[in-house]
């Protein structure tokens, strides 16, 4: 027996002893396994390797080229059961695997999953073998298909693998669903909420695998945020043997802590446990979270009746050399660098992201987007996995407070109004508001027009508008929301897209861009980027029309098919790189604009080789009119503000030949904070 098996062998010595006195338990699965890609062409010189999940085949290749392994991969584990099995349900659950998935125990094919995002949950009970080894075989395939969302790869690539964790669950015989597609089990909706009360229903879903009906009774305990028992809720139920049952609980919070986002995300811990004879034989512990969500058009977006402003970015869960196999420590960093630029709103774009994320995004109090990857195109065979990623999202992530819209599509458009597209996309409204009626759907269009037939089947409208990238001038977007707040007043629409690219290794002055750029050069140059949102702000923050918007990207991402601005397989229009190792100009822009945190920024800083003499110098300032330092001189000529209060410009800055130190300074409060760069004249 190798030492992985001796390990797990014990691991489920000690489970066991646990399962008696436990009602359920979850056993981390993510260790031990081997891998091997078998595509005709390789099997023949691949070898099993032993990995550990989470784990992509494509870490680095989908990062550099069109020519990254798009094929089959194979997983194998083996593991001892005891005999303490032989009475319990057993069941495999996989977070995410990448996008296909075939699973057999002990040769026996028990589920295949079509989606790379959600999780899925399959029982094993009859399959695996108790006191023997057993034998787990995962082939999963990434090869886009016709049928299965995304269809391509093209906005974004799809990895292969199992690069989210995988746990092996044991119940009793009657127990709290795990196989409701992959949910907890347990639903929490909320209505009528405010400070002085909330209705609060519970539905919880158990099947019975014993050979008669069963009395049993539902208990339900809500915790407060210390740990005490705030409410409980008994109820005393029938369960035959026929069938997943429905069972429901309603109850009113007084006088109820709310989750306010981000200024007190205020969570209580529901425990809903099923007894019998007074033991516990099944419990499920999930979030509650008391708010109530309000779009409002004009007047903004309201969390119990107050004024919440959205500021968003967008979030690819990738990152360079990890692909998507990334751990909770690389989601909390992305998280933690959000919440430093002073964003309040997520857009997680174009798929369900890790759970871990979202449980964050209710603790941090983040108001957040989720949605499906039906993106970029399609093809008519995608719509049943399009409804079953769509439940599976919601039913997933349904007792999640951040979350307030289901997102159905992005840029997928047909010519009228009865193409696939749209009525795919009002299906799946449909199946969003009888899954969850509490909460808003959107569907985005990568054009500024409303009357595009894929338009307004949700009840957000969501337009990607990247003015002075794709399109037009940067200053364009201004128009472009002037004529939607003049012909749709009360429509609600959402800024869901814009920015443009930045390589922040391609560097020109500032003073010498435009106001348009073409895409299609070689040349991406991070001034341009900084320009764009610089000019997109101001003109967003002025217009409440724009009730909410998203700069697209908070992170640099892998985009396979394409070769753009000097960098191959690669998206740059995030605010931070790939590595999450440099914030790009913009980064700081946005906290400025957004963030408490003080500020004191000059832009251009790796713009350090200069051709003109006279030239401009930006700061960023939150902490009042900054000072500049020419080379320890002071500049006596203030600074023009542009736009908003925390943009200074400094004209007519004249270089000397050589080396430049260019040096601000402001004081707020009492403290002093300094900035400073330093550039190279060469002269003429």
């Amino acid at each position: 027996m190798n030492k992985n098996i001796a390990f797990l062998t014990l691991a489920f010595s000690f489970f066991c002893l646990g399962v008696r006195a436990q009602s359920r338990s979850t056993l981390n699965f993510n260790s031990g396994w081997k891998f091997k890609k078998t595509n005709e062409n390789v099997v023949a010189k691949t070898e099993w390797e032993n990995i550990s999940i989470p784990h992509t085949w494509n870490a680095e290749d989908m990062q550099l080229s069109k020519d990254f392994y798009e094929g089959e991969g194979q997983y194998k584990k083996d593991f001892d059961l005891s005999d303490e099995y032989k009475d319990k349900r057993i069941f495999l659950r996989f977070e995410g695997v990448g996008q296909v998935a075939q699973v057999y125990v002990n040769d026996k094919l028990v589920g295949t999953h079509k989606g790379s995002y959600s999780a899925f949950c399959f029982e094993i009970t009859y399959a695996v073998k108790s006191g023997s080894k057993n034998t787990v075989l995962v082939k999963v395939n990434n090869k886009a298909r016709k049928d299965v969302i995304p269809v391509n790869h093209f906005l974004f690539g799809i990895y292969g693998g199992i690069y989210r964790p995988v746990s092996l669950i044991v119940t009793n015989k009657l127990n709290i669903s795990t196989t409701d597609y992959a949910s907890p089990g347990i639903y929490l909706s909320q209505k009528n909420v405010s400070p002085k009360s909330a209705e609060v229903n519970l539905a919880v879903k158990i099947e019975n695998k014993l050979s008669s009906p069963q009395e049993i009774t539902i208990k339900t305990t809500v915790y407060d945020k210390e740990g005490k028992s705030v409410l409980t809720k008994n109820t005393n139920e029938r369960v035959t043997m026929q069938g997943r049952q429905r069972f429901e609980q309603n109850f009113s919070m007084e006088n109820p802590h709310l989750w306010q986002g981000l200024d007190d995300p205020y969570l209580y811990k529901v425990v809903t446990q099923v007894l019998q004879n007074d033991q516990v034989i099944d419990e499920v512990v999930q979030p509650l979270g008391l708010r109530k969500f309000e779009f409002a058009g004009k007047k903004g977006f309201f969390v119990n009746d107050k004024a919440y402003p959205m500021y968003g970015v967008t979030r690819h869960q990738d990152r360079w050399k990890y692909g998507n196999a990334l751990s909770n420590s690389q989601h909390k960093e992305d998280l933690d660098m959000i919440r430093e630029m002073g964003a309040t709103t997520i857009r997680f774009g174009h798929y369900q992201q890790a759970e871990y994320i979202y449980s964050q995004c209710d603790s941090l109090g983040f108001v957040i987007w989720a949605e499906i990857p039906f993106v970029n195109t399609y093809t008519s065979e995608e719509g049943d996995n399009a409804k079953q990623q769509l439940t599976e999202l919601i039913r997933q992530n349904y007792n999640h407070p951040a979350i307030y819209v289901w997102g159905l599509h992005n840029e997928v458009y047909g010519k009228t109004p009865a193409d696939y597209p749209a009525t795919l996309t009002r299906d799946l409204n449909e199946i969003a508001k009888i899954e969850d009626p509490g909460r808003y759907t959107v569907s985005v269009s990568g054009y500024g027009e409303m009357e595009r037939p894929t338009n307004l089947n949700a009840d957000i409208q969501g337009m990607n508008r990247y003015y002075g990238w794709y399109e037009g001038k940067i200053g364009g977007l201004d128009k472009w929301v002037e004529n939607l707040e003049q012909k749709y007043p009360d429509n609600k629409v959402v800024l869901s897209e814009y920015g443009a690219d930045g390589n922040v290794f391609q560097q020109k002055e500032q003073a010498l861009l435009g106001d348009t750029y073409n895409y299609s050069l070689p040349v991406y140059p991070e001034n341009y980027e900084t320009k764009t949102h610089e000019v997109q702000w101001p003109i967003i923050a002025k217009h409440p029309y724009i009730v909410a918007s998203y700069l697209w990207n908070m992170f640099d991402f892998a985009t396979p098919m394409w070769e753009r601005g000097g960098m191959p397989a690669r998206n740059m229009k995030g605010l931070v790189t790939f590595d999450r190792k440099l914030k790009k100009d913009a980064f700081y822009w946005y906290k400025a604009n957004w963030s408490k945190e003080p500020v004191l920024y000059i832009t251009e800083r790796r713009t350090t080789e200069r051709t003109q003499q006279i030239t401009q110098v930006t700061v960023y300032s939150n902490t009042g009119q900054p000072e500049l330092y020419l080379n320890g001189k002071k500049i006596t000529t203030a600074p023009q503000v542009v736009d908003v209060p925390v943009h200074y410009v400094f004209d007519h800055i004249e270089l000397k030949k050589g080396k430049n130190v260019i040096k601000s300074r402001t004081t707020k409060d009492g403290k002093s904070y300094t900035d400073e760069v330093i550039w190279n004249y060469k002269g003429r």
